[in-house]
């Protein structure tokens, strides 16, 4: 699978792109700015994107507005955000209009190779994934009209291990609890989401993006 790497550190940039290379991607462009992974992205026709959030000039959101528009007019090519800080409104924003296909992760996590590779086939595979500490944040947060209070504890742990990436059995070992079960439990949430078995749309990712906007604060703020 071809990717595109976008940051304007050289040392991470490089450091992704090995990792990449070592796990048998092929890296098609090593960008640092947004204009050039737009450029890249419109050449190269990449299979995933790997981009910071914040690039040149400002160093603000550049990342994020070329990751939404890659996710807008290329909707089959998997984009994975990187953020050096936690912040929960940058990835409630890209995930909004773009649930699937999408990944949020922690700069820090993705010089760990495995995490990085597990995020991308997620990805390519059309999942959402999520930060652990981004998803911890917004289990402390309640909101008036919560859309999950209908889940028990159980269910809404299992859920937020979905919106970190996790399978089934990922999920099942996690909580030392069998497979069987957790599926069960995975129904029960889609049941009292109401996300019907429609072919159409990726229930996984639905469910995902509910637990997400459970989670935001009433002014839109992190």
């Amino acid at each position: 699978m071809r990717v595109v790497v976008a940051d304007d550190s050289l040392l991470t940039r490089a450091g992704v792109a090995y990792l990449l290379n070592q796990s048998g991607y092929t890296v098609a462009a090593e960008v640092d700015d947004a204009r050039a992974l737009l450029a890249a992205v419109h050449a190269e026709r990449p299979d995933l994107v790997v981009v910071d959030i914040r690039m040149p000039p400002t160093h603000t959101d550049e990342g994020l507005v070329a990751a939404e528009r890659i996710r807008s007019e290329h909707p089959r090519i998997g984009v994975l955000v990187l953020s050096q800080y936690v912040e929960p409104a940058y990835a409630m924003r890209l995930l909004r209009d773009h649930p699937e296909r999408v990944g949020y992760l922690l700069k820090e996590r993705v010089f760990d190779q495995a995490i990085l590779v597990d995020a991308l086939r997620r990805l390519a595979d059309g999942e959402t994934v999520i930060d652990p500490t981004i998803v911890a944040r917004l289990l402390g947060r309640r909101r008036a009209k919560d859309p999950l209070a209908a889940l028990t504890g159980r269910e809404r742990e299992v859920l937020a291990l979905i919106a970190e990436g996790l399978s089934n059995k990922a999920v099942a070992a996690r909580l030392i609890i069998t497979e069987r079960t957790v599926e069960a439990h995975v129904a029960q949430v889609f049941g009292k989401l109401e996300l019907l078995d429609d072919p159409a749309s990726h229930r996984r990712v639905l469910a995902v993006l509910a637990f997400i906007r459970s989670g935001r604060p009433q002014d839109g703020h992190a």
